[in-house]
This record gives structure tokens, C-alpha cells and sequence, in this order.
């Protein structure tokens, strides 16, 4: 995609957020970089999106210093021996999915005198292809990741699943901004929760969520054929 398009996407989404969410709560911007160009990034920030997030730890590392200026984030499934890789850099960890990989960054967190920002994530239509912790287990793992040294709990994170039914996206958004007004009644931390994708964000938004992550809908269509 020419860099002036990638500029052009970022401007309209900014502007089509412009009002924030149905709580009145700004919405925040993530651009999903898997498989671009620092190049093709760098265009993104300087059009002003919010965080730029990988989803693999390599990509992470061969493409950091190479970016301008921008929070860095996290989003993809994430093996507790590349965790080293990220902590000091990552503002914030969207995939936190299982008390394991929280232990480990918060272990490395405390190492480095740094605290990491952490989504919880809740694989709200319980799909086997997906990660994170079941909506029922959702309470107590938010609960207990808030007492750990070295986190910072932010909020949640949900991916929806790929579907038509409408309503059924609608009933699992709601369950997610309830289970984020629960949690921020209990800590002064919680600020994001983090739903809403090139596919389904407008909805997202409209059923209160305050942060999306978006790659297509930015930087065009994946070529899936260059995709190691």
C-alpha cells in the first residue's frame, strides 16, 4: 500500500472515533503490524495512531529500533521463553492469557525495577482455536494478577469470534464491558478494555469498548504468500 493511503486510513479511523464510545470514553487506536515494513509503520505513527503492537516476539525485535516514537504493545500468543525479549520495551502485554506467562513477566519486570502493563485476556466465546482465561475464570485471575509485583492490571482484552450472528457478538461485548465495570469498582488502574478488530470494531466500540487493533483496515490486505 502506497504510504500516503496508509495515512489517509489512519486519519479517517482517527476521525471516525472522534466522539469516543458510547460511555463517552476515548477510544484508542492500535495499529496490528504483523508483516509490515518499519516504513510502512512509521507512516502509521506519523499519521497519529495511539500504540503500534506485533504479534510475534521476533518481529519485535527486528523492527523496534527501526520505529519512530510511539508506545510499543503487545498482542500475539506468547511463549514464556521470549518474554525476555519484550519486558522494558512493551507498555502493554494485551495477551496476558494464562497465570504462567504472568509470572514471567512479572518476574523479569521486577528484575529490570520496571512495571509492566498487562490486559487480562478472556476467550469470551470459549473457542478451543483461542487463548485466555474462560469469562467465568475471568473475576479471579483479575484478582489475582492485581497483587502481583511487577504488573500493572489495565484492564481486559477479547478476541471475538468470526461469525454473522450478529446478537451473539452484541451478548459477548456486553458480557466484557460488564466484566470491565466490575473491575474498575475495584481498582484505579483499569482503564482499557481492548475489543474490536478490522472486522468488527465498529460494534466494538459501540458496545463500549475504549481500545481496537487494527491491521488491514490501516495497511490493506496481508500477502499471506510472504508469511514464514
Amino acid at each position: 500500500m502506497q504510504t500516503e493511503e496508509i495515512k489517509k486510513n489512519v486519519r479517517g479511523i482517527k476521525t471516525e472515533l472522534a466522539g469516543g464510545n458510547v460511555f463517552g470514553e476515548r477510544v484508542r487506536l492500535v495499529a496490528a503490524t504483523k508483516m509490515q515494513s518499519a516504513e510502512a509503520i512509521n507512516e502509521a505513527i506519523e499519521a497519529g495512531v495511539d500504540a503500534v503492537a506485533e504479534n510475534k516476539a521476533q518481529e519485535f525485535r527486528d523492527k523496534n529500533d527501526l520505529l519512530l516514537p510511539c508506545p510499543r504493545h503487545f498482542i500475539g500468543r506468547l511463549q514464556t521463553n521470549k518474554v525476555k525479549y519484550l519486558v522494558g520495551k512493551v507498555e502493554l502485554f494485551h495477551s496476558c492469557d494464562r497465570d504462567e506467562l504472568a509470572s514471567e513477566i512479572a518476574r523479569l519486570s521486577v528484575k529490570q525495577n520496571v512495571c509492566s502493563g498487562v490486559l487480562v485476556q478472556v476467550n469470551v466465546g470459549e473457542e478451543e482455536s483461542k487463548g485466555g482465561y474462560a469469562y467465568e475464570e475471568a473475576k479471579a485471575a483479575f484478582l489475582r494478577l492485581t497483587n502481583v509485583e511487577g504488573l500493572s492490571v489495565k484492564g481486559f482484552m477479547a478476541m471475538l469470534p468470526e461469525t454473522e450472528e450478529v446478537k451473539l457478538l452484541r451478548a459477548l461485548t456486553r458480557k466484557m464491558r460488564a466484566l470491565f465495570e466490575w473491575a474498575k469498582e475495584r481498582s484505579s488502574e483499569i482503564a482499557y478494555l481492548s475489543m474490536g478488530m478490522s472486522g468488527d470494531y465498529a460494534l466494538c466500540v459501540e458496545e463500549g469498548s475504549n481500545m481496537i487493533r487494527l491491521g488491514s483496515t490501516i495497511f490493506g490486505a496481508r500477502n499471506y504468500q510472504t508469511e514464514r
